[in-house]
C-alpha cells in the first residue's frame, strides 16, 4: 500500500499535517484546488477575551477561541477544553478533524472546536463556573441548537457543560438542552455519553483486531495516557480479557509484560487520570510506546509515535485514541511495516457520535437506555470502520487517508449542491 508524500514530522504543526491529508484526500476524491482552498482552515474563527473574578477578588482576563470549520452539511459541532496549551491553531485543526468524524459517519453536522487558555488544575470550582459562564456569553451569538453545538473535551465535563447551558438558557430566555451534548443525564444527557469516546476506541481495536486474526482474548495491550478515553478503554480491555501490559499519564508509565491490575489502577487514580505518582517503578511515557505489545493505543496527546521512535514500535496494531498522536512521516514507517493503523479521526469518534444522539433525543424530547445507545454506536462505528477500510483497499492508501477521503467527501458534495462552487 501506499501512503501520504514522506514530509519530515517536525517540519510540520497539527494544523499542517491535517491540510496536506486534507490535499490530498481531495486530489484522490477528483476535486479541484478550491475546495483545498476552501477546506484547509475554518470559515468562522472567533477570539474572545473575557474577564473572571477569581476568590480572592482579583480579576483575570482569560483568551478563548470557537472555530466552526464548514456547515455546509449542517451546524457545526465539536468540543471546548480548557488547558494552558490551548493555541488558534490547534483549534482550526481540530474544528477540520471534526468536519472529518461527523462525514465519516455521516451525522448533519459540520466540525466545531473550541478552547480557553487555562489551567483547570489551579482553579476552584467557584472559578470553573464563572470561567464557563463567562465564556458562554462571549461566544453566544455564534452558537445554539441550530448553529454550533460544543460540547466535553480535554478538562472539561458534564458540570462544566451544566454551567453553559444554564447560561446559554438564560441569554435566550428559554430552555436550550440540545444547545450543547454531554450535560449530566438529569438535564438532558444521553445514557452512555461518558464512556462514548472509550467505547468507540474499544469497537476499533475489536474490528482492527478481528481483521488481523489475532484475538483479543490474551493479547498484550499498552495504553497512553489515563484520562477519561484512556481509563475506560483499559477497564473494556480487561474486561474483554485482554492483557492490559501498560498504562501512563502525564508524569510517567507502568509496564508488566504479565498485565496490570487495572481494577487497582482505575480505584486509585485522582480526577485527572494521576496514578503512576504512586509507583516508584516507573518509566517515561516514551519508553512505554517501545515496549513489546500486539495492540498500542496512544490516548494522550498529538505527536507522541515519530519518525524518530516509529521504527521501534513493536505492536502489529495501532488504534489511535488522542488527537494527532503518529505523525504524517511516522504513518508511512508504520504502514510500510505492516502495521494497521486506525486513524483518529475514525477511532476516537465515538463521543461525537453519541452527542449526536444526544442532539436527537433532545429535540425528540424521547431518551433511550443505555443498551440502546450502545447497540447504536456498535452499529455506527463497525459500520464506518468498515467504509474506511474498503476505501483504503480500493485506493491503495493507508487507513488515514482513506478516512480523510470518506470524511471529505460528503462536505465537498454539500459544497457543491449549495453552489458554493
Amino acid at each position: 500500500m501506499t501512503s501520504l508524500t514522506a514530509v519530515r514530522d517536525r517540519e510540520l504543526n497539527v494544523l499542517e499535517s491535517a491540510q496536506r491529508v486534507v490535499e490530498s484526500a481531495l486530489r484522490q476524491l477528483g476535486y479541484g484546488p478550491e475546495y483545498v482552498e476552501l477546506l484547509k482552515e475554518p470559515l468562522r474563527m472567533l477570539t474572545v477575551r473575557f474577564p473572571v473574578r477569581m476568590d480572592d477578588g482579583s480579576v483575570r482576563v482569560f483568551t478563548g477561541y470557537r472555530a466552526q470549520h464548514n456547515d455546509a452539511v449542517g451546524p457545526t459541532k465539536g468540543g471546548v477544553r480548557f488547558h494552558p496549551d490551548v493555541t488558534a491553531e490547534e483549534i482550526q485543526a481540530l474544528s477540520l478533524w471534526m468536519t472529518i468524524k461527523c462525514g465519516i459517519h455521516g451525522l448533519p453536522y459540520g466540525g466545531g472546536k473550541g478552547g480557553v487558555v487555562c489551567d483547570p488544575r489551579t482553579m476552584s470550582a467557584a472559578e470553573l463556573e464563572r470561567l464557563s459562564r463567562a465564556y458562554v456569553r462571549a461566544i453566544s451569538q455564534i452558537v445554539g441548537p441550530t448553529k454550533d453545538v460544543p460540547a466535553p473535551d480535554v478538562f472539561t465535563n458534564a458540570q462544566i457543560m451544566a454551567w453553559m447551558l444554564d447560561e446559554y438558557s438564560h441569554l435566550r430566555e428559554f430552555d436550550s438542552p440540545s444547545f450543547i451534548t454531554g450535560k449530566p443525564r438529569a438535564i438532558g444527557g444521553s445514557a452512555g455519553r461518558e464512556t462514548a469516546t472509550a467505547r468507540g476506541v474499544a469497537l476499533c481495536v475489536e474490528e482492527a483486531a478481528r481483521r488481523r486474526g489475532l484475538s483479543l482474548a490474551g493479547a498484550r495491550v499498552i495504553v497512553q495516557g489515563f484520562g477519561n478515553a484512556g481509563s475506560y478503554l483499559a477497564q473494556f480491555m480487561h474486561e474483554a480479557g485482554a492483557r492490559v501490559v501498560g498504562i501512563s499519564d502525564a508524569y510517567g508509565a507502568l509496564y508488566h509484560p504479565d498485565g496490570l491490575p487495572v481494577p487497582e489502577l482505575l480505584a486509585a487514580r485522582d480526577s485527572f487520570g494521576t496514578v503512576t505518582t504512586r509507583y516508584s517503578n516507573t518509566i517515561t511515557n516514551a519508553e512505554l510506546l517501545e515496549q513489546p505489545c500486539d495492540i498500542l493505543v496512544p490516548a494522550a496527546i498529538e505527536n507522541q509515535i515519530t519518525a524518530d521512535n516509529a521504527h521501534r514500535i513493536q505492536a502489529s496494531i495501532v488504534v489511535e485514541a488522542a488527537n494527532g498522536p503518529t505523525t504524517l512521516e511516522a504513518t508511512r514507517i508504520l504502514t510500510q511495516r505492516g502495521v494497521l493503523l486506525v486513524p483518529d479521526v475514525l477511532a476516537n469518534s465515538g463521543g461525537v457520535t453519541v452527542s449526536y444522539f444526544e442532539w436527537v433525543q433532545n429535540n425528540q424530547g424521547l431518551y433511550w437506555p443505555e443498551e440502546e445507545v450502545a447497540e447504536k454506536l456498535r452499529s455506527t462505528m463497525l459500520s464506518s470502520f468498515d467504509k474506511v477500510y474498503r476505501m483504503a483497499e480500493e485506493h491503495g492508501v493507508d487507513m488515514r487517508l482513506a478516512a480523510y477521503m470518506v470524511g471529505m467527501e460528503r462536505t465537498a458534495e454539500a459544497m457543491h449542491y449549495r453552489g458554493w462552487l
